[in-house]
């Protein structure tokens, strides 16, 4: 049996990256699920549209600012939406462009999931030895 050699530092690097993100991702997936009833991307979404603090999100600048692919934001906006968590509107001056806003109920939604979610990050952030 031959022994496996490590990996060169920047491989290794990414590797340990890759894999707190995994474990960050399922932890933090799994509680805003079981606690919350909402996935992660969501959550994202909804601390994305928080921290803009501008009332109207445009979804295009949205897509910029979040790491979700454009079909991933999609489904998730689309998802909030039915939950009533957020509304979307066109843009009076250019019907193209699409913006995402906060509900009240999106708000209370934000407000009880926003500790359970800055808990886990905390508690799983840390690299494991």
């Amino acid at each position: 049996m031959s022994k496996a050699r490590a990996p060169q530092a920047p491989v290794a690097e990414w590797r340990e990256l890759l894999d707190r993100h995994a474990v960050v991702s399922c932890a933090l997936e799994k509680a805003m699920q079981d606690q919350h009833g909402i996935g992660l991307s969501e959550f994202e979404t909804l601390d994305r549209i928080v921290d803009a603090n501008c009332g109207k999100y445009r979804m295009a600048e949205l897509a910029q600012d979040i790491h979700l692919s454009q079909s991933a934001l999609s489904r998730a906006i689309t998802r909030l939406e039915k939950d009533g968590l957020v509304s979307r509107s066109t843009c009076d001056d250019d019907r193209r462009a699409i913006f995402v806003c906060l509900t009240d109920q999106g708000r209370k939604v934000y407000d009880d999931a926003l500790p359970t979610h800055r808990e886990v990050l905390r508690s799983s952030w840390s690299p494991t030895d």
